[in-house]
Order: C-alpha cells, then sequence, then structure tokens
C-alpha cells in the first residue's frame, strides 16, 4: 500500500525534477514509514530506480527524452522519438512489476555477500 502510494509519487516527480532532489527529499520523508512497514530498503532502492528511470522516458518531461531531443537530426521529430521510447516504457514497467512481485531479484545478491 505504502510503497506503492510512495512509487507513484516518484514517477510523477520524474517527470519534472531530478533524481537527486528526489534522492534527497521525497525518499529521507517515507524511510521511516518503509522501515515501520518491514519493507526491506534494498528491494524499495532498486524499485525506486526503475521507478525514476521510467518517469524520465515518459513524456511529456522525460529527461532522457529532452536529452535525445538535442542529439538527434533535425530530421527526427519530438513525435518520433515519443513513439520510439514506448517499447522501453514497456520493459521498464516489465521490470518493474518482476521486482516488486518476486523481491528477490534485487535482495538475493546483498544477501549471497552478506549485507
Amino acid at each position: 500500500g505504502m510503497l506503492l502510494f510512495m512509487l507513484a509519487i516518484i514517477f510523477v516527480l520524474g517527470f519534472f525534477i531530478e533524481w537527486i532532489e528526489i534522492s534527497y527529499i521525497v525518499v529521507p520523508m517515507f524511510l521511516p514509514l518503509m522501515l515501520a512497514d518491514g519493507v526491506n530498503v534494498v528491494w524499495a532502492a532498486s524499485l525506486i530506480a526503475v521507478v525514476l528511470q521510467t518517469s524520465f522516458l515518459t513524456p511529456p518531461f522525460g529527461w532522457a527524452l529532452f536529452y535525445l531531443r538535442g542529439v538527434a537530426p533535425p530530421e527526427v521529430s519530438t513525435l518520433d522519438i515519443y513513439k520510439g521510447v514506448v517499447p522501453f516504457i514497456a520493459l521498464q514497467l516489465i521490470a518493474l512489476a518482476l521486482v516488486f512481485c518476486f523481491p528477490g531479484i534485487a535482495t538475493w545478491l546483498p544477501t549471497a555477500i552478506g549485507w
């Protein structure tokens, strides 16, 4: 419940502000609630990273789209760029769903090294 709410807020904020501001402001606000709910912080951090990357690819304000617009040749339209990222957004959403449903994807390696 609360984790999904936080991820949704981070997704929307990722449209407008960069990851560093979200990491320093939003995540610490939710950290005590996550710890109280017993959420694995490695799992939560992995979800946050995937959500941020997804929001950076999502129109209308996707940061990665603006970077791409800056280096694309003039004959490539902004609409072409928006259409071109759709498969990558779908892949990100699949990855997000997998990590959310199977936390072991994110936690097995830290557990294996004793962290």
